[in-house]
Protein backbone atom coordinates (compact mmCIF):
# COMPACT_ATOMS: atom_id res chain seq x y z
CA UNK A 1 0.00 0.00 0.00
CA UNK A 2 1.70 3.33 -0.90
CA UNK A 3 1.62 6.05 1.22
CA UNK A 4 -1.20 8.11 -0.06
CA UNK A 5 -2.65 5.28 -0.03
CA UNK A 6 -2.61 4.62 3.76
CA UNK A 7 -3.66 8.48 4.43
CA UNK A 8 -7.01 8.30 2.44
CA UNK A 9 -7.78 5.08 5.22
CA UNK A 10 -6.65 6.50 7.87
CA UNK A 11 -8.68 9.80 7.57
CA UNK A 12 -12.01 8.13 5.97
CA UNK A 13 -11.77 6.24 9.14
CA UNK A 14 -11.41 9.19 11.12
CA UNK A 15 -13.94 10.74 9.85
CA UNK A 16 -16.73 7.63 10.14
CA UNK A 17 -16.62 7.83 13.81
CA UNK A 18 -19.20 9.66 14.92
CA UNK A 19 -17.63 11.68 18.19
CA UNK A 20 -21.70 11.79 20.12
CA UNK A 21 -20.03 12.55 23.20
CA UNK A 22 -18.54 15.92 22.16
CA UNK A 23 -22.45 16.87 20.34
CA UNK A 24 -24.62 15.45 22.88
CA UNK A 25 -22.74 13.88 25.50
CA UNK A 26 -20.62 14.44 28.83
CA UNK A 27 -18.84 16.79 26.33
CA UNK A 28 -21.87 18.61 24.59
CA UNK A 29 -25.07 19.28 25.38
CA UNK A 30 -25.53 16.49 27.52
CA UNK A 31 -28.63 15.30 25.71
CA UNK A 32 -27.63 11.87 24.57
CA UNK A 33 -30.55 9.84 26.47
CA UNK A 34 -28.49 6.83 26.94
CA UNK A 35 -26.75 9.59 29.48
CA UNK A 36 -28.83 9.02 32.46
CA UNK A 37 -27.81 5.31 32.34
CA UNK A 38 -24.49 5.42 31.83
CA UNK A 39 -23.49 8.90 33.83
CA UNK A 40 -20.56 9.27 31.99
CA UNK A 41 -19.77 8.44 28.34
CA UNK A 42 -16.95 5.95 28.80
CA UNK A 43 -19.22 3.63 29.97
CA UNK A 44 -20.96 3.76 27.12
CA UNK A 45 -20.46 0.53 24.16
CA UNK A 46 -20.89 3.77 21.91
CA UNK A 47 -17.74 5.32 23.45
CA UNK A 48 -15.77 1.90 23.79
CA UNK A 49 -16.33 0.70 20.45
CA UNK A 50 -15.08 4.20 19.21
CA UNK A 51 -12.29 4.31 20.75
CA UNK A 52 -11.21 0.91 19.97
CA UNK A 53 -11.55 2.34 16.25
CA UNK A 54 -9.17 5.10 17.01
CA UNK A 55 -6.62 2.71 18.55
CA UNK A 56 -6.84 0.88 15.42
CA UNK A 57 -6.14 3.50 13.08
CA UNK A 58 -3.27 4.75 15.54
CA UNK A 59 -1.77 0.86 15.46
CA UNK A 60 -1.74 1.01 11.46
CA UNK A 61 -0.50 4.34 11.07
CA UNK A 62 2.04 3.57 13.70
CA UNK A 63 3.44 0.11 11.70
CA UNK A 64 2.77 1.83 8.43
CA UNK A 65 5.52 4.19 9.56
CA UNK A 66 7.78 1.46 10.42
CA UNK A 67 7.65 -0.55 7.61
CA UNK A 68 8.29 2.84 5.22
CA UNK A 69 10.96 4.22 7.34
CA UNK A 70 14.16 4.07 5.72
CA UNK A 71 16.44 1.49 7.37
CA UNK A 72 19.46 1.86 8.99
CA UNK A 73 22.03 -0.39 6.09
CA UNK A 74 24.65 -2.12 8.50
CA UNK A 75 27.23 -4.47 7.17
CA UNK A 76 27.34 -7.52 8.57
CA UNK A 77 30.51 -9.20 8.76
CA UNK A 78 30.92 -13.02 8.38
CA UNK A 79 33.16 -14.13 11.76
CA UNK A 80 34.99 -16.88 12.79
CA UNK A 81 35.46 -17.50 16.61
CA UNK A 82 39.34 -18.69 17.62
CA UNK A 83 40.62 -19.65 20.67
CA UNK A 84 44.27 -17.51 20.85
CA UNK A 85 46.55 -19.10 22.79
CA UNK A 86 50.63 -19.11 23.29
CA UNK A 87 53.51 -21.55 22.96
CA UNK A 88 56.58 -20.25 23.98
CA UNK A 89 56.68 -16.67 22.49
CA UNK A 90 54.91 -18.32 19.55
CA UNK A 91 50.72 -16.85 19.33
CA UNK A 92 48.23 -19.77 17.94
CA UNK A 93 44.57 -19.78 17.14
CA UNK A 94 42.65 -22.69 16.94
CA UNK A 95 38.77 -22.80 15.96
CA UNK A 96 36.86 -22.92 18.79
CA UNK A 97 34.34 -25.35 17.13
CA UNK A 98 36.59 -27.72 17.83
CA UNK A 99 37.37 -27.20 21.92
CA UNK A 100 35.18 -28.47 24.34
CA UNK A 101 36.94 -26.42 27.53
CA UNK A 102 39.49 -24.30 28.39
CA UNK A 103 40.96 -25.86 31.99
CA UNK A 104 43.13 -24.60 34.41
CA UNK A 105 46.47 -27.14 34.67
CA UNK A 106 46.37 -30.52 36.17
CA UNK A 107 49.36 -32.99 37.07
CA UNK A 108 50.28 -34.91 33.96
CA UNK A 109 51.04 -38.66 34.47
CA UNK A 110 53.69 -40.49 32.01
CA UNK A 111 52.99 -43.73 30.67
CA UNK A 112 55.31 -46.60 30.50
CA UNK A 113 56.01 -47.54 27.15
CA UNK A 114 55.19 -44.26 25.34
CA UNK A 115 55.15 -45.13 21.53
CA UNK A 116 54.32 -41.32 20.47
CA UNK A 117 56.96 -38.64 21.17
CA UNK A 118 53.96 -36.00 20.97
CA UNK A 119 52.43 -38.38 23.87
CA UNK A 120 53.08 -36.82 27.33
CA UNK A 121 50.61 -39.12 29.43
CA UNK A 122 47.40 -38.78 30.91
CA UNK A 123 45.80 -35.75 32.84
CA UNK A 124 42.10 -36.13 34.61
CA UNK A 125 39.64 -34.07 34.01
CA UNK A 126 36.49 -34.24 35.94
CA UNK A 127 37.51 -37.77 36.84
CA UNK A 128 38.25 -39.41 33.92
CA UNK A 129 41.86 -39.59 32.50
CA UNK A 130 42.62 -37.99 29.51
CA UNK A 131 45.71 -38.33 26.50
CA UNK A 132 47.72 -35.44 27.23
CA UNK A 133 49.99 -34.67 23.72
CA UNK A 134 52.33 -32.17 23.28
CA UNK A 135 51.33 -29.37 20.70
CA UNK A 136 54.88 -28.38 20.79
CA UNK A 137 56.32 -31.61 19.55
CA UNK A 138 53.10 -32.10 16.87
CA UNK A 139 53.97 -28.38 15.37
CA UNK A 140 57.35 -28.90 15.74
CA UNK A 141 58.25 -26.14 17.91
CA UNK A 142 61.55 -25.30 19.66
CA UNK A 143 60.83 -26.24 23.12
CA UNK A 144 63.95 -24.83 23.87
CA UNK A 145 62.49 -20.97 23.04
CA UNK A 146 61.31 -19.09 26.41
CA UNK A 147 57.82 -17.69 26.51
CA UNK A 148 56.93 -14.22 28.53
CA UNK A 149 57.36 -14.65 32.21
CA UNK A 150 54.86 -13.00 34.45
CA UNK A 151 52.89 -13.77 38.17
CA UNK A 152 50.06 -13.39 36.35
CA UNK A 153 50.23 -15.48 33.20
CA UNK A 154 49.34 -18.96 34.31
CA UNK A 155 49.44 -22.32 31.92
CA UNK A 156 46.15 -23.64 30.77
CA UNK A 157 44.88 -27.04 29.35
CA UNK A 158 42.79 -27.35 25.93
CA UNK A 159 40.30 -29.82 25.83
CA UNK A 160 39.77 -30.59 22.18
CA UNK A 161 37.45 -32.98 20.78
CA UNK A 162 39.55 -35.25 18.68
CA UNK A 163 38.18 -37.82 16.37
CA UNK A 164 38.61 -40.64 19.18
CA UNK A 165 37.19 -38.56 22.20
CA UNK A 166 38.80 -35.39 24.13
CA UNK A 167 42.25 -34.67 24.07
CA UNK A 168 44.58 -32.61 26.40
CA UNK A 169 46.98 -30.05 25.23
CA UNK A 170 48.83 -27.83 27.70
CA UNK A 171 49.45 -24.61 26.70
CA UNK A 172 51.48 -21.19 27.76
CA UNK A 173 48.75 -18.66 28.48
CA UNK A 174 45.35 -18.47 26.79
CA UNK A 175 44.37 -14.87 25.60
CA UNK A 176 41.20 -15.18 25.33
CA UNK A 177 38.23 -16.32 22.52
CA UNK A 178 38.04 -13.77 19.34
CA UNK A 179 35.77 -13.36 16.07
CA UNK A 180 38.06 -12.85 13.17
CA UNK A 181 36.59 -11.65 10.32
CA UNK A 182 36.72 -14.06 7.44
CA UNK A 183 37.68 -12.24 4.94
CA UNK A 184 41.52 -11.41 7.05
CA UNK A 185 41.72 -14.96 7.30
CA UNK A 186 40.93 -16.11 3.56
CA UNK A 187 43.52 -13.35 2.87
CA UNK A 188 46.12 -14.91 5.67
CA UNK A 189 45.50 -18.36 4.15
CA UNK A 190 46.38 -17.13 0.67
CA UNK A 191 49.21 -15.27 1.52
CA UNK A 192 51.77 -18.11 1.12
CA UNK A 193 53.45 -17.03 4.29
CA UNK A 194 52.57 -20.04 6.25
CA UNK A 195 54.19 -22.46 3.48
CA UNK A 196 56.57 -24.16 5.64
CA UNK A 197 54.87 -24.46 9.05
CA UNK A 198 53.04 -27.69 9.85
CA UNK A 199 49.84 -28.27 10.62
CA UNK A 200 49.01 -24.14 9.53
CA UNK A 201 46.64 -22.49 7.44
CA UNK A 202 47.74 -18.91 7.16
CA UNK A 203 49.47 -16.42 9.36
CA UNK A 204 47.76 -13.09 10.80
CA UNK A 205 48.54 -9.93 11.90
CA UNK A 206 46.12 -9.59 14.95
CA UNK A 207 46.62 -6.55 17.37
CA UNK A 208 50.19 -6.16 17.62
CA UNK A 209 51.16 -9.84 17.14
CA UNK A 210 51.68 -12.43 13.98
CA UNK A 211 49.42 -15.12 14.97
CA UNK A 212 49.49 -18.62 13.60
CA UNK A 213 46.70 -19.99 12.56
CA UNK A 214 46.33 -23.56 12.70
CA UNK A 215 44.65 -26.38 10.39
CA UNK A 216 42.11 -28.28 12.57
CA UNK A 217 41.21 -30.77 10.53
CA UNK A 218 45.28 -31.17 9.92
CA UNK A 219 45.72 -31.05 13.62
CA UNK A 220 43.05 -33.90 14.63
CA UNK A 221 44.10 -36.01 12.27
CA UNK A 222 47.51 -35.70 13.52
CA UNK A 223 46.34 -35.82 17.19
CA UNK A 224 44.61 -38.92 15.90
CA UNK A 225 47.65 -40.89 14.33
CA UNK A 226 49.47 -40.12 17.95
CA UNK A 227 47.51 -41.45 20.23
CA UNK A 228 47.19 -44.91 17.62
Amino acid sequence: MSALAAQNLIHSEAQDIDDCWNRIGIYGDKSCPLLEQHIHCRNCAVYSSAATRLLDRYSFEQEHQELNAPQAHEEKVATCSLVIFRLGDEWLGLATRCLDEVAQMQSIHSLPHQRSRALRGVANVRGTLVPCLSLVELLGLDPSVPGATSLRIMPRMLIVAAHGGAVVLPVDEVDGIHNIAEHELKAASSSGEHASAKYTQGVLQWKTRSLRLLDEEQLLSAITRSLT
